[in-house]
């Protein structure tokens, strides 16, 4: 059963008269405060008028909190978006009222959409003036209610003794059960008030379920029979990765990643599969394991038939009743639920037949259907030989980054970051500052096609002011490939807004003070990254291309079950 039981800790000035003495601070204050005592060391913002007393309190923690301000605010939110997906910990952004709440709510959307542990300190007006419409500055009508759309939990601070417990409960919130975006409002004169403040508030306790054991029980002896098992890990499944594949070796099943399950066990693990290979696979399946992902495409593009058992591990336990409900579901930690079933079967001592020849085959097939996608290929295989093993790759809604979820080869979890179902345009560049700003020590790679870079193309100076030396790699084709590749394919040729005119993407890069180069074939990009990490500089790196062969026959894959 999942725990929600929560201590309120009791707040007023009388606890003063009583002989408990707490120091008087403000609102601001005893949330910068409360940030540094749950480990929060950087808050990616922009300042405003709203914000100014939270501010002015940051710069009193400046020994113990930095501030990375971009140019615009959708980015100080996939900069926190960013920091999240790679470190798995809770970031913080924060963004005045109305205008710089909606421009940051693109980036919490895509944060709700891969359940990332993002925070949200957002401005307000006047407390008491609050959805009255008198015309203030940024004001915005129903701000937390729009919020709630995109956010796992939304709370307005009123007061400063509020403040601590307001931090510990958006923790908790963000980082326990499905995880996810959380937004906090506070009005700007909240944020000047002062009062009498207790930091050392309990913590709220994180959502938990208790094993399943009958379930777990149930589970092993379906697989314990089955002799095509197959695995199909997401997001939710990042932090479970050698428990999933002493399940899979135990087994022998097949696991496939997709997007967000990528690099949950490394690409060339023997039992490691891409997506064109896991439809193949899906086909014939007798039990299928889902395991911290939705299963959407899965379950509403392939099919389900009554042949087809399936298992669940989801910490939602909502989850595995969509679309169809899973035959064994198993609420909780996926990691701890893979070693119950590893145990429970080594207890049953399973004897599975090897899968090698069957995947050799099925993996022949994929690479010679992805050796058909020249040139995305060829310079995805250049950028992994530049990229260290350990750096991190950031994918981008280009046609090298459709290819990428296809064939980009991954070392372990958190290190390639694809856009969850929203997929949208333009999150790249401040996705990627966000993860080197956390990372410093790591290798950060950002690709993007010449549309979606000039989203955030001004985010240069940013890289520049905050020394966050990350290798952006421009797909240049003077178009939104895959907008006309529709329109030429389903519209009679009829092309409209899809064409582009670009700048001089290595002049621009210099007039920025990034590194800008150029790479015309995929030697030359490989040296051009490598040349890009070594100078310890942001650099851009230039691609001029053109028309691409689609990949999209590899990714939306027909129906093959029920």
């Amino acid at each position: 059963m999942e725990s929600t039981s929560k201590a309120w800790p009791v707040y007023s000035d009388q606890r003063s008269a009583k002989g408990l003495h707490f120091p008087r601070m403000t609102t601001a204050e005893a949330l910068a405060r409360s940030l540094i005592r749950y480990g929060i060391d950087t808050i990616y913002a922009l300042p405003g008028l709203q914000s100014d007393p939270l501010f002015d309190a940051f710069y009193r923690e400046s020994a113990s909190l930095r501030v990375i301000h971009p140019r615009h605010e959708q980015t100080a939110a996939y900069m926190a978006l960013g920091a999240a997906l790679a470190t798995g910990k809770p970031q913080v952004c924060s963004v005045v009222p109305g205008p710089g709440f909606l421009n940051a709510s693109a980036a919490l959307l895509t944060a709700f959409s891969m359940n990332a542990p993002v925070i949200a300190i957002v401005g307000q007006i006047p407390q008491s003036d609050i959805d009255r419409g008198y015309g203030h500055l940024h004001e915005l009508h129903d701000q937390l209610g729009i919020a709630d759309h995109f956010s796992k939990f939304t709370m307005r601070v009123t007061h400063p003794q509020q403040a601590p417990s307001a931090i510990a409960e958006a923790v908790a919130k963000a980082t326990s059960g499905r995880q996810g975006p959380v937004v906090l409002e506070c009005s700007m004169d909240v944020l000047a008030q002062t009062a009498p403040v207790d930091l050392d508030v309990p913590g709220y306790p994180l959502v938990s379920y208790p094993i399943d054991r009958d379930a777990v029980n149930r589970a092993a002896a379906l697989l314990a029979t089955a002799r095509r098992p197959l695995i199909i890990v997401g997001g939710g499944a990042q932090d479970a990765g050698p428990q999933i594949a002493a399940l899979a070796e135990l087994i022998e099943a097949p696991v496939a990643g997709y997007r967000r399950g990528t690099g949950v066990i490394p690409s060339d693990h023997r039992l490691s599969v891409r997506l064109p290979v896991s439809h193949r696979l899906w086909a014939e399946a007798d039990v299928v394991i889902g395991i911290g992902t939705r299963l959407h495409m899965q379950q509403s593009m392939w099919g389900v038939s009554d042949d087809l058992k399936v298992i669940r591990i989801d910490i939602d336990p909502s989850e595995p009743n969509r679309f169809r409900k899973a035959d064994i579901a198993l609420v909780g930690d996926a990691a701890l639920h893979a070693s119950a079933l590893v145990e429970q079967l080594s207890a049953l001592a399973v004897t599975p037949s090897s899968r090698a020849a069957e995947l050799a085959a099925h993996n022949a097939w994929l690479a010679g259907k992805l050796d058909e996608l020249q040139p995305q290929v060829g310079f995805l295989k250049a950028i992994r030989a530049a990229l260290p093993a350990d750096g991190i790759f950031v994918d981008e809604v280009t046609q090298v980054g459709f290819v990428s979820r296809l064939a980009f080869p991954v070392n372990g979890p958190r290190t390639f970051l694809s856009p969850g179902y929203q997929d949208n345009l333009g999150w790249g560049v401040g996705t990627a500052l966000g993860v080197k700003a956390a990372l410093r020590d790591r290798a950060v790679v950002s690709i993007a096609g010449d549309g979606g870079f000039l989203y955030q193309v001004s985010e240069l100076a940013t890289a520049v002011k905050h020394d966050l030396p990350v290798v952006f790699v421009v797909f240049d084709n003077r178009m939104f490939g895959n907008v006309k590749r529709i329109q030429q394919e389903r519209y009679g040729n009829r092309v409209i807004a899809a064409d582009l005119q670009s700048p001089d993407f290595v002049q621009l890069a210099e007039a920025f003070g990034v590194l800008g180069l150029r790479a015309e074939n995929p030697d030359a990009l490989e040296q051009a990254v490598r040349s890009g990490f070594e100078s310890g500089r942001p650099t851009l790196v230039h691609v001029p291309c053109g028309t691409m062969p689609s990949p999209w026959p590899l990714i939306l894959m027909p129906k093959v079950r029920g």
